[in-house]
């Protein structure tokens, strides 16, 4: 895969963020500045457990802006819940959207802005820039160090009838604000802290190596690939330790400017095929197939993943293609199972006889665009068996 020239016509986007510990408590201050009257938040049923949707709520309270809540979310959020959080923003006259908590409810967030505004469907929407207007202000707070949908243009959203997730990709999903605060990790487990980490991790390796990938995408590729590599082991260790916890989250906001401006690839693919057929955990299923397809893509891109091997720590000098292949590929399995992650797709209950459909799924994705090995069903059958 040869170099992007640094004059060839890139676009980068990303929202106004503000990252540091309490950055969750300004929800209402920006709510303001962006005009909100009454306020929809988005969020879940753990993360109103843990409190931190309390604090944002209480911070639109004492900006005197009122708010309708919404947290019927389930992990992979669905087409209905977004129709139905649509309904409610319409309903009760709301004029702006703040969303708490990881991937979901981001998302769903995402979603119902699109449906206010459009009238349509939340399905018409896949693909890249099909969403005709922008949405509602839209407010992030991430709880999770991994999805980064709080700074990305990307909403995935789930089809459940036909058991497949949507991508939707457009500028106009990009939130407004994004308040990334290092303290709500507190409250996530050793198993999610994992799997959020490797999927930004994951985030990170295929925006490098896509083809949309540019200079300005590959610095903030090549640091949230150091950050996760050299922090995340010691970060499952001692979780109590705000530093670690702070340098993992700016690794999955590096990776979210990275990824949503070179987009992804045959990871991401594959595993948006994996959680709306089966309803999978998506970090889980991205650290699963993540070796197979730095295997499957290495031949077509060897110097850049040299790179992304060096920003691992790994040293290479000397090294011949095929030892460079064999280290990078150890050094992902290594961290993947001081994660603790150590599943395989059968344990997740995928069967031999689902191959052929999560295929042909993962083939349609919008992500496998700018995956750098253009590759056929076959192609996919054979990494989705080499994971089971």
């Amino acid at each position: 895969m040869p170099e992007t020239p640094f004059t060839e016509l890139r676009k980068f986007v990303a929202p106004e963020f503000i990252f540091g510990n309490g950055a969750r408590n300004l929800a209402g201050r920006y709510a303001a500045n962006l005009g909100a009257r009454k306020a929809l938040v988005v969020t879940d049923p753990g993360v109103m457990a843990a409190g931190w949707a309390g604090d944002v709520i209480e911070s639109l309270q004492e900006c005197g802006i009122p708010h309708v809540l919404f947290s019927d979310l389930t992990p992979n959020p669905r087409a209905e819940a977004v129709m139905r959080g649509a309904e409610i923003y319409l309903s009760e006259g709301c004029n702006a959207i703040v969303a708490v908590g990881g991937g979901s409810p981001m998302d769903c967030a995402k979603g119902i802005g699109i449906v206010s505004t459009t009238g349509r469907h939340i399905l018409e929407f896949e693909g890249v820039d099909r969403v005709p207007v922008p949405g509602p202000p839209l407010i992030c707070v991430p709880t999770t160090a991994g999805t980064s949908a709080d700074v990305s243009q990307f909403a995935i959203i789930t089809d459940a009838r036909e058991r497949v997730k949507i991508a939707i990709v457009s500028k106009s999903v990009v939130p407004d604000v994004a308040l990334v605060d290092p303290v709500t990790l507190a409250s996530m487990d050793a198993h999610l802290t994992a799997c959020t980490g490797l999927d930004a991790l994951t985030h990170a390796i295929e925006a490098f190596v896509s083809n949309a990938s540019s200079p300005v995408t590959d610095l903030h590729a090549l640091e949230a690939i150091r950050l996760i590599c050299g922090n995340l082991t010691d970060c499952l260790a001692r979780p109590d330790d705000l530093e670690l916890r702070g340098r993992i989250m700016l690794g999955s906001l590096e990776a979210g400017l990275a990824f949503s401006n070179a987009i992804l690839g045959a990871v991401h693919a594959m595993a948006h095929s994996l959680g709306g057929f089966l309803d999978l955990p998506h970090g889980e299923c991205n650290a699963i197939l993540l070796g197979h397809v730095i295997a499957y893509n290495f031949p077509a891109a060897a110097d850049r993943y040299a790179r992304i091997g060096e920003a691992m720590g790994l040293d290479l000098r000397g090294m011949a293609q095929s030892s460079r292949a064999r280290a990078i590929l150890q050094a992902v399995a290594d961290l993947r199972r001081s994660a603790g992650i150590d599943r395989r797709l059968g344990d997740l209950g995928v069967r031999p006889d689902d191959i052929h459909m999560l295929g042909k799924k993962a083939i349609k994705d919008p992500c496998m665009v700018t995956n750098p090995r253009r590759p056929n069903l076959r192609d996919i059958e054979v990494i989705y068996e080499e994971a089971l």
